[in-house]
């Protein structure tokens, strides 16, 4: 009987001393040889470090994280210990997420494969380079007028560049209005348009549902249009 015991009280103290993680993710880069890999995720307006590896030689590395309490964006910092530091930005929830990419390519070539967040995350990622990609070629045309001494056409470039502000604006809105069951709604209203007016802000927590109105970031947008409707009184 006391050998049962003893036993049970082994298990029980090897249980206790595992730690546990709610976030695994295993990063593969293609011509790593030396540099250090950060885990980080935002915490009063910071970012903070949440598991850090060492790289000497090894392609495959796994960071955790724990007390994920809602999915949220985590940040992927490469210091190739020199002046240059690159990071991705992706959307995890609990269990494991998997990045591959390379040395060269390391934030713009990355693969990852995880949460439901991540592959919403996606879908806007790449409508919003598009806008992005249209603004620099309307910066670059309004350079050029500049130098002309083009006013009128200078003008009209920015013009087109307020419209094409306004466009992404409301595809975002629509964005997340069609996504209100996903946390990267309230996320998006919080970091792409937390400046555009608050019926705005309104409209998409209003619609919410209540699982995502409870998460890390259906809280945040939840206090952010209280304070800009304090301050406004």
């Amino acid at each position: 009987m006391k050998k049962i015991i003893y036993i049970l009280l082994s298990l029980l103290i090897l249980a206790c001393s595992k730690e546990q993680h709610d976030l695994t993710v295993k990063v593969h880069v293609n011509g790593l040889k030396k540099g250090v890999l950060y885990l980080k995720k935002a915490k009063n307006d910071n970012l903070i470090t949440i598991d850090t590896v060492a790289v000497n030689g090894q392609s495959d590395i796994t960071l955790h994280a724990s007390s994920l309490e809602s999915p949220e964006v985590f940040y992927l910092f490469l210091d190739k210990n020199s002046s240059e530091k690159d990071q991705i930005v992706f959307f995890a929830d609990k269990g494991i997420t998997e990045i591959t990419t390379s040395v060269k390519n390391f934030g713009l070539g990355a693969k990852i494969n995880g949460s439901e967040q991540q592959k919403i995350f996606e879908e806007y990622k790449l409508m919003r380079t598009r806008f992005n990609e249209q603004n620099l070629d309307l910066i670059k045309e309004s350079f050029e007028a500049l130098k002309k001494g083009d006013t009128s056409k200078y003008n009209t470039i920015q013009k087109k560049s307020d419209s094409n502000l306004k466009r992404r604006y409301l595809f975002t809105v629509n964005f997340a209005l069609n996504h209100k069951d996903s946390e990267v709604a309230p996320y998006l209203a919080l970091t792409e348009i937390y400046n555009a007016k608050v019926k705005f802000l309104d409209t998409i927590n209003s619609v919410l549902t209540p699982k995502v109105k409870a998460s890390k970031y259906g809280k945040e947008l939840q206090g952010f249009i209280d304070k800009i409707k304090e301050s406004e009184k």
